[in-house]
């Protein structure tokens, strides 16, 4: 068969997948999910919404700015200047798809998040945004005749020929697996929240995509990098925790300890709208004390059914009325910086094996990404991607000797449930090196765990966030915080 006949596969359902998919037509894609749409992806979950400088008086330098501040200066110059640059285009694309942003007397209403100095946060549907988006992506996508949907399964293995990807393993829920033959591979498959033991994210965002492309032999990048929500809900869950959006503290809504203080207060000069890593680890320090931290949305003014319908609907079904009633919050594993080591148009180390979304890693998020940055990433950065795969040019018929480089074996539930457990403890919001020695060699010392896929990540993130010796952005290590904490570079203004 000739490469040309063949499709592109894209693993992965969420915004970044389908912003992907949409964009490499005409070319034959093939879409593979774990769950159907929007049931096991981040992006559904997604309370924020989408950052863009379309507000007077904004700009894409001042939204640069507050993008390298937030990643401690860690970013990639050139991949932040391109997100921002196209982030009003990837909005108006949005819009010709159907999503409708949320309006004010003025217009578009723009909200305000964690590490932004203006307010330039669209929001559909108030805290709905991300659902909104995958249900108007799901909708082209379903209506585009070069995508065709593969029945839910999971990707496991990668087919090898020569020097380059030739297809994929799945297996599907009766265990059969199947050899599909594919020109290029996406790997859109998300985060890796869900290997700790507080998460906001659904249970598929466990670093599946990052280690079979590092079983490939694809190098991974910044694995140490991982963001904790400030403000989850404080509820004993067996799944991810309930979210609080940070657009209530752009709204006016603030953090407080049991003694009623600020917890915020003196902190940073933008207080409950710090860049995150900073609020979490105040937030983390509050607890870890043996107290409480609480979040009073009582001040906060509007119809609640329009702004804020899922964190109303969340607390209330927890016994909590939050116009009323103080929220208890915790923080949570939310959002990778770090995954797949790709250039800016996607391309792993191994020809034809591509990677796009929070899987990936291109440094435009630094070491700390930035409130609502990351749908705009996965749009923004897919479509440049659907858009090179669309205008690639294959050769002729493929030969030679293939062979098949597998994830590995799974961790089961009871082995993973200790392993999220060592996770939350030694690579949480603030983390020391003898809790992180400690983990490797239980993990090492416990075959159960040192055999799984899930067990060498974990292992490849303690090791990388045990190199890295100075505190940056969101790696933060107690037995170093005394010495003087690494000064982020200096910003190189777009």
């Amino acid at each position: 068969m000739n490469i040309a006949q063949l499709p592109v596969v894209v693993v992965g359902c969420g915004v970044a997948g389908l912003a992907t998919a949409l964009a490499a037509a005409p070319r034959p894609v093939l879409l593979i999910g774990r769950q159907a749409v929007g049931q096991d992806c981040a992006s559904a979950l997604a309370q924020g919404g989408i950052a863009a400088a379309i507000g007077a008086g904004d700009s894409p330098a001042e939204h640069a700015r507050d993008t390298l501040t937030a990643g401690a200066g860690h970013n990639h110059p050139d991949a932040v200047r391109y997100l921002v640059d196209h982030a009003v285009v990837a909005v108006r694309w949005l819009q010709t798809l159907g999503v409708e942003f949320d309006c004010d007397g003025e217009g578009l209403s723009l909200g305000r998040e964690g590490g932004h100095h203006l307010h330039r946060i669209l929001h559909a549907g108030g805290d709905a945004s991300g659902a909104a988006l995958v249900a108007a992506l799901h909708r082209a996508a379903r209506r585009a005749a070069h995508i065709q949907w593969q029945p839910a399964c999971e990707v496991d293995g990668l087919l090898l020929r020569g020097e380059r990807v030739a297809g994929v393993r799945v297996g599907d829920r009766d265990g059969q697996k199947n050899v599909l033959e594919c020109s290029e591979v996406v790997l859109a498959t998300g985060g890796i929240g869900a290997l700790f033991a507080a998460t906001t994210n659904p249970i598929g965002a466990d670093g599946n995509g990052l280690a079979l492309a590092m079983a490939a032999g694809a190098p991974a990048q910044d694995l140490e990098f991982m963001q904790f929500h400030p403000t989850a809900l404080a509820v004993a869950s067996c799944g991810a925790l309930p979210l609080i959006t940070e657009a209530l503290r752009g709204a006016g809504a603030v953090l407080y300890d049991d003694s009623g203080a600020r917890v915020m207060a003196g902190r940073h000069p933008l207080a409950d709208l710090a860049p995150r890593d900073l609020v979490a680890r105040q937030v983390w320090q509050v607890l870890q004390a043996g107290g409480h931290a609480w979040l009073d949305a009582t001040t906060v003014p509007g119809d609640w059914q329009r702004r804020f319908p899922t964190v109303d609907a969340i607390c209330k079904r927890h016994g909590i009325d939050p116009r009323t009633q103080r929220i208890p919050v915790t923080p949570a594993a939310h959002f990778h910086m770090g995954g797949i080591a790709v250039d800016f148009d996607g391309r792993t180390a191994i020809r034809g094996l591509y990677a796009v979304g929070e899987a990936a890693c291109n440094g435009v998020h630094g070491a700390n990404r930035l409130a609502s940055n990351s749908l705009l990433e996965g749009l923004v950065f897919g479509r440049r991607l659907g858009r090179l795969l669309a205008d690639v040019r294959l050769g002729a018929c493929r030969s030679g000797s293939h062979w098949l480089v597998e994830r590995g074996q799974s961790a089961t539930e009871s082995t993973l449930a200790q392993l999220r457990a060592l996770s939350w403890q030694a690579l949480g919001p603030v983390r020391d090196g003898a809790t992180m020695q400690q983990a490797l060699v239980h993990i090492d010392s416990d075959a159960a765990l040192r055999t799984s896929w899930q067990g060498e990540l974990v292992t490849r993130m303690l090791e990388a966030a045990l190199r890295r010796r100075r505190n940056l952005g969101a790696h933060y290590r107690l037995d170093t915080a005394k010495q003087k904490a690494a000064q982020p570079i200096p910003l190189r203004l777009l």
